[in-house]
């Protein structure tokens, strides 16, 4: 089987086996689907042709003709005033019919991939609240024991970059930008309780663990990352040293064209641990991308 998962900013793709339950293929690519979608409300044809042309890149190196394939698309397409052109023009290229699916759907998916990779690592905790950080939107899923809760908001890494000049100008921002997001959160620990554990998902905090490691894009290696700690201190720390390198050194370190995103994800992150009011917080790879994959087996 084939999962699909046509973000913001990348489009990742998993080829799983249900049987023995081992993934036998990944890719990635940043596409920017969201790349001028702040200022225009629509998806241009920069993107769509990004994205045809990632998509032909995964058919020259896996099977799509024999495999079950489920694709899905989050927020950029959510918000798109273009969403159903943009979607035929794909299909029309490629033969991939894209489902755009909720922000609770994606919560419920990514969660499922989470804890997953969790109970694999051994990380036994009664309840967690996990943040996905996109391109065009974070999630907030808050896991109890008996009680899920979550929330899509529409801050991400491309929409925030792109609506600010500077990284200051952005970080001064972001409080008001994500005071819904706290006053949500603020809901859930007066209404329930703090949760025991604060878990991090999607391209932003893997790839400052990856860094925290000493990978770079090229040599990135999920088996590592997930599990990774991260302090809330060492956030400033690897901005900072992201921002001190030469651009060429930047985009070896995080990917081409990934800098900015990662640089803007980075304050998004470092607000959430302050929302949330915590100073660790666990990484796990898995996302939507394996929610996708995990569901389609128990489809099956």
């Amino acid at each position: 089987m084939i999962a699909i998962d046509l973000g913001s900013n990348t489009l990742r793709v998993l080829e799983y086996d249900c049987v023995t339950k081992k993934e036998l293929f990944f890719y990635e690519k940043v596409v920017k689907t969201a790349d001028g979608l702040a200022s225009s409300g629509k998806i241009d044809s920069k993107a769509i042709g990004r994205i045809v042309d990632a998509i032909d890149e995964v058919k020259d190196l896996i099977d799509f003709d024999s495999k079950t394939i489920r694709a899905v698309t989050t927020e950029a397409m959510r918000r798109a005033s273009n969403q159903d052109s943009v979607l035929a023009k794909i299909e029309e290229h490629t033969g991939v019919t894209f489902n755009v699916i909720s922000g609770v759907k994606e919560a419920e998916l990514t969660l499922m991939a989470v804890e997953n990779r969790l109970e694999k690592l051994n990380y036994i905790s009664d309840s967690f609240v996990l943040i996905d950080i996109g391109g065009g939107s974070t999630e907030v899923i808050f896991k109890f024991e008996n009680e899920i809760i979550s929330r899509s908001f529409q801050v991400g890494i491309v929409t925030m970059s792109q609506s600010f000049d500077t990284l200051n100008d952005m970080e001064n921002a972001l409080p008001n930008k994500m005071l819904d997001m706290k006053r949500f959160c603020d809901e859930v620990y007066t209404t329930i309780k703090k949760p025991d554990l604060f878990v991090a998902t999607a391209g932003t905090p893997t790839t400052v663990a990856s860094m925290k490691l000493g990978f770079n894009y090229e040599t990135y290696d999920a088996t590592k990352i997930n599990g990774t700690l991260l302090k809330k201190d060492e956030l400033d720390f690897y901005l900072k040293k992201l921002l001190n390198m030469p651009f060429n050194q930047r985009e070896i370190a995080v990917g081409v064209g990934r800098s900015e995103l990662i640089s803007a994800g980075i304050l998004i992150y470092k607000e959430l641990y302050t929302i949330l009011n915590f100073d660790d917080c666990v990484v796990v790879d898995d996302g939507l991308r394996e929610g996708v994959a995990l569901q389609m087996c128990q489809d099956v």
